[in-house]
């Protein structure tokens, strides 16, 4: 997946699509996995394998994931991964029209509230983490006075220095490294407010 770009949802379809709250959970279990098949993603959401199966098809039809190589096991089982190196929505897409500004808002707040819902799941298990992931892990709240070019160019160096760590992660990973490696989430917002 290292040579793959961030795919930009343009689409009203394919931004419905992704908006359901099972798609959504079933392409974060996907991309962590990074291969799986629809039994093992069934195992992490909690939901039947038929279901699941569905999901990924629509996903699938989309372009949003795809069938890779099988890695073993049962060979009539499809292996599936993400097709690109993640996703992106961007208002100036959908903002002409009044109903497909409405859906990428709905899609937008379904995302800002399972990433929440991730995000108060640790810190109700945070005593259970080892105190260097206690100490590593952090909450910031920085309210600076930009300009809307800023902002974007601050989105853009943030996003490169988060690509370099990841590429960081996943050489040392392919070479065998794995020994204190966990999934790390990083939400981001950058957005305009007034006081």
């Amino acid at each position: 997946m290292a040579d793959r770009e961030l795919r930009r949802i343009t689409d009203i379809d394919t931004l419905k699509a992704f908006g359901h709250p099972l798609r959504m959970r079933l392409y974060r279990a996907l991309f962590v996995a990074r291969t799986a098949t629809a039994s093992q993603l069934a195992d992490q959401v909690d939901e039947a394998v038929s279901l699941v199966s569905y999901h990924l098809r629509k996903l699938a039809d989309h372009g949003l994931i795809e069938e890779t190589e099988r890695q073993g096991g049962d060979g009539r089982e499809r292996w599936w991964q993400v097709a690109s190196e993640g996703l992106t929505t961007h208002d100036e897409d959908f903002r002409d029209d009044p109903a497909e500004a409405a859906t990428h808002a709905a899609v937008s707040r379904l995302s800002f509230e399972q990433r929440s819902e991730l995000y108060r799941g640790y810190l109700d298990a945070r005593s259970a983490w080892d105190a260097a992931w206690r100490s590593a892990s952090f909450s910031s709240e920085y309210l600076p006075r930009l300009t809307a070019g800023e902002l974007e160019r601050l989105g853009t160096e943030l996003h490169e220095l988060i690509k370099k760590y990841d590429a960081i992660g996943r050489a040392a990973e392919e070479a065998g490294d794995t020994a204190g490696r966990e999934n790390v989430a990083l939400h981001m917002y950058g957005f305009p407010f007034q006081p």
